[in-house]
C-alpha cells in the first residue's frame, strides 16, 4: 500500500474516532462546558494558589474545586431549589384556580378608556373578551409550561447529581493538568501558531466576557427586579426575577420584556405609585447597572456587535436550552475570527501575487537596458 493511501486511511479512522468519542460525551456535554469554563474562570486565582503552595498542584486544584463549589455550586443550588420550589406552588394555584389570568385581563380591560376599547374594535382585533380570552389562555399556557419544565428539572436530581460530579472530577484534573493539555492542543491543532493563538485567544477571551461580565450583570439586574416586584406585592416574584436574569442576557430588550407589562397593567389599572415605582427601578437602576457595569466586566475589546450577541444568543438557547448562552455567541465569535483570517489570508495572496508581477515585470526592462549598454 503505498504512502498516500495510507495517511487517506489514518485520516479516515481520525475523523471516525473523533466523531465516536464526540458522540460518547453528548450526554454529559454539559458538565464538560461547564467544567471548561469554570476552569478558564478561576485559572488565575488556581496560578496564585500553586505559587503559594510552592508548586503543589494536587493540593492547589482541590483548593481550587472547593472555591467552585461554594462560590458558584451551592449558591446556584440553593437559588434554583427555592425557583422549584416558586414553579410548583405557581403550578397549584395555575391548576386550582386562585391565580385567574382572565380577571387580571378584565381589570385591565375596565381601566382603558372608552376610545382606546373602540379603536381596537375597528382596527380588527375583534371585541376585547376575545383578547382577553386568548390573552388569559396564552398566559395560563406558559404559565404552566414554566413550572412544569421546573418541576421537571427539580425531579431529575440523580442526572443532576451525576453530571455535577462528573464536572467537578473534570474539574480537578483541569486546573491540574491544564497547561499541559492546552500545550497539547495547540502542538496538535494543525494550523499555524498566529491562527492557533488567535482562536484561543478569543475563546478564552468571550467565555470569560459572556460568563464573567454577562451573568454577574444578569444576576444584579435579576435580583434588583425580584427585590423590586416582592416589594410591590407582585406574585412569584422570585420566578419573574429568575426571568428577567435570563432575559437580560439578550441585549435592547433584556428584562423590559417583562417589567415593561406590569408597569403598564399596574398603571393602566390606578395603581399609579407601583407603576411610577417599578419604571424608575426597570428605567434608572436597572439600565444603569448595564451601563456601568458592562464596560469592565464585559470589555471593549471582547464585544460582539448587539445583533450578533442577540441573535446568537437566542438561538444557542433555542438549541441547546442554558448552554446555549455560552455556546451561542462562543460560535458566532468564532465564526468571525476564522473568516476574518481566511480574508487576511487572501489578502496576504493578492498582495504576494502582485509583488510577483511587478518583479516580472522589471526582468525584461533590465534585460533590454543590458542589451543596449552591450551595444
Amino acid at each position: 500500500m503505498s504512502s498516500l493511501s495510507q495517511h487517506k486511511a489514518f485520516i479516515l479512522l481520525l475523523t471516525l474516532v473523533s466523531i465516536a468519542f464526540i458522540w460518547l460525551l453528548l450526554p454529559f456535554y454539559g458538565a464538560v462546558l461547564w467544567a471548561v469554563i469554570l476552569a478558564i474562570l478561576f485559572q488565575p486565582m488556581h496560578r496564585r494558589l500553586v505559587v503559594r503552595l510552592k508548586g503543589r498542584n494536587n493540593w492547589a486544584a482541590l483548593i481550587s474545586v472547593m472555591a467552585c463549589v461554594f462560590i458558584v455550586i451551592i449558591p446556584m443550588s440553593l437559588i434554583f431549589g427555592a425557583l422549584v420550589r416558586e414553579g410548583a406552588s405557581v403550578y397549584q394555584r395555575v391548576g386550582s384556580g386562585d391565580i385567574d389570568f382572565n380577571q387580571y385581563i378584565q381589570q385591565f380591560q375596565g381601566s382603558l378608556p372608552v376610545s382606546v376599547q373602540s379603536w381596537l374594535g375597528d382596527a380588527g382585533f375583534g371585541s376585547l373578551s376575545d383578547i382577553s380570552n386568548r390573552l388569559a389562555s396564552a398566559l395560563e399556557q406558559g404559565s404552566r409550561l414554566i413550572a412544569t419544565h421546573m418541576l421537571s428539572i427539580g425531579q431529575n436530581t440523580l442526572q443532576f447529581l451525576v453530571s455535577a460530579g462528573i464536572m467537578l472530577y473534570l474539574l480537578f484534573f483541569l486546573f491540574r493538568d491544564g497547561r499541559l493539555l492546552g500545550q497539547l492542543i495547540r502542538t496538535t491543532i494543525p494550523l499555524s501558531d498566529e491562527y492557533t493563538y488567535k482562536l484561543i485567544e478569543k475563546f478564552t477571551a468571550v467565555v470569560r466576557s459572556t460568563v464573567k461580565g454577562n451573568v454577574i450583570i444578569a444576576i444584579v439586574q435579576g435580583a434588583i427586579g425580584g427585590v423590586a416586584f416582592w416589594a410591590l406585592g407582585i406574585e412569584a416574584a422570585l420566578l419573574w426575577g429568575v426571568m428577567m436574569a435570563f432575559l437580560s442576557l439578550l441585549p435592547a430588550i433584556g428584562s423590559a420584556i417583562v417589567w415593561v407589562p406590569v408597569a403598564a397593567y399596574l398603571l393602566l389599572s390606578g395603581a399609579y405609585v407601583k407603576g411610577v415605582i417599578l419604571v424608575f427601578v426597570g428605567v434608572v437602576v436597572i439600565g444603569l447597572v448595564d451601563n456601568f457595569l458592562r464596560p469592565p466586566l464585559v470589555g471593549k475589546e471582547t464585544k460582539l456587535p448587539d445583533y450578533v450577541v442577540l441573535i446568537s444568543t437566542v438561538g444557542g438557547m433555542t438549541l441547546m436550552g442554558i448552554n446555549g448562552f455560552v455556546l451561542g455567541p462562543l460560535i458566532a465569535a468564532l465564526f468571525i475570527v476564522v473568516w476574518s483570517l481566511f480574508r487576511q489570508e487572501q489578502q496576504q495572496e493578492a498582495e504576494m501575487s502582485s509583488r510577483e508581477g511587478v518583479a516580472n515585470e522589471a526582468i525584461p526592462e533590465s534585460r533590454e537596458r543590458g542589451t543596449s549598454v552591450d551595444g
